[in-house]
């Protein structure tokens, strides 16, 4: 997005900043596009931000069985199809590491969480909002000519059961990690982008306009009332916003059958726990993934008794977790 030019700024302000924007694009595609029937066989990616929801995403992605917003159907992410027949939505192959600086390489052909987008612009308590995300669903599906989602949204993490709800027989991972480990790569791309922010505004901007608020100039807690710890530039926020968020994840998993918990520490050392995964949803042409953990040493004080608590969920959220 730093090299982004003017015109391509000004298209992104006028697709995604306004709410009237998106819902007409949206209505002008569901009704000029011709969709199929929804399958309900999808994928949900969902957690925590810097829980190894990406690297899923992209390992998933690679079955070729997923239809996935990417990173060409962006700014309007609510009319794919549409954008798609503009002349100059071109193919870019090439491969860019993306800003976060994760050694994760991305080109426009790349998948992404832009489906926040959608959640932006209609309310999820309406009555019809299960029915215009199944439409939507169906129009990205149709774009690339598949009958399975695949979506990655660090958001849906407060959407667990409205997903689950809305499509029964799909299924939603949650990938956790440990949580000190995450807390700091958390408040390390917290800071990252706030400086980068400073730097060049159009990047709040546009981070605002994608619904990116998992971290960064634009920080909304997932948990917000009766916190311990307020100050998003301390490492025990993040690590209390770890706790309270994978808690409730557990009482949701507790009702729902479709929803499992995925250890990326697992994920990293064991392939035949990456196999299983892609069993369980019935990927067929199993392949294997490089999944690489990332330890760092923490320079930062931690508090003991926060410290404790999170250690102590990792632990039940493993013995819990997918087999």
């Amino acid at each position: 997005m730093k090299d982004y030019s003017w015109l391509q700024k000004r298209l992104h302000q006028f697709a995604l900043s306004s709410q009237f924007m998106r819902e007409v694009t949206f209505d002008a595609e569901k009704s000029l596009i011709r969709t199929n029937k929804d399958t309900d066989n999808h994928v949900f990616v969902v957690g925590l931000a810097r829980s190894g929801t990406t690297v899923l995403l992209n390992a998933l992605y690679k079955s070729n069985e997923f239809a996935s917003l990417l990173y060409k159907d962006v700014p309007f992410v609510l009319a794919p199809n549409l954008w798609s027949k503009l002349l100059f939505n071109k193919q870019d192959i090439n491969l860019v590491e993306r800003a976060h600086g994760d050694s994760i390489k991305i080109s426009t052909e790349s998948p992404e969480a832009f489906e926040e987008v959608f959640w932006m612009t209609f309310n999820e308590n309406d009555n019809d909002v299960q029915e215009k995300f199944k439409s939507y669903v169906q129009i990205i599906n149709k774009k690339y000519q598949k009958n399975r989602y695949l979506s990655k949204n660090n958001q849906n993490i407060r959407r667990l059961d409205l997903i689950s709800k809305t499509f029964t027989k799909s299924n939603i991972l949650i990938p956790f990690r440990n949580p000190l480990q995450q807390a700091y790569s958390l408040l390390s791309q917290h800071k990252r982008f706030i400086n980068y922010s400073k730097k060049d505004k159009f990047i709040s901007n546009y981070m605002r306009w994608i619904g990116h608020t998992e971290f960064g100039p634009n920080y909304i807690p997932i948990h917000q009332k009766n916190l311990t710890y307020g100050n998003n530039m301390d490492i025990n926020h993040w690590i209390e916003q770890w706790c309270l968020s994978y808690t409730n994840c557990c009482e949701t998993l507790k009702l729902k059958d479709n929803i499992h918990l995925i250890s990326y520490e697992e994920l990293c050392s064991s392939k035949e726990y990456w196999l299983g995964i892609l069993r369980m949803l019935e990927i067929e042409n199993t392949y294997s993934y490089e999944f690489k953990e990332s330890q760092k040493d923490i320079p930062i004080k931690v508090d003991e008794s926060i410290a404790n608590k999170a250690l102590s969920l990792y632990m039940n959220l493993s013995n819990i977790a997918l087999r």
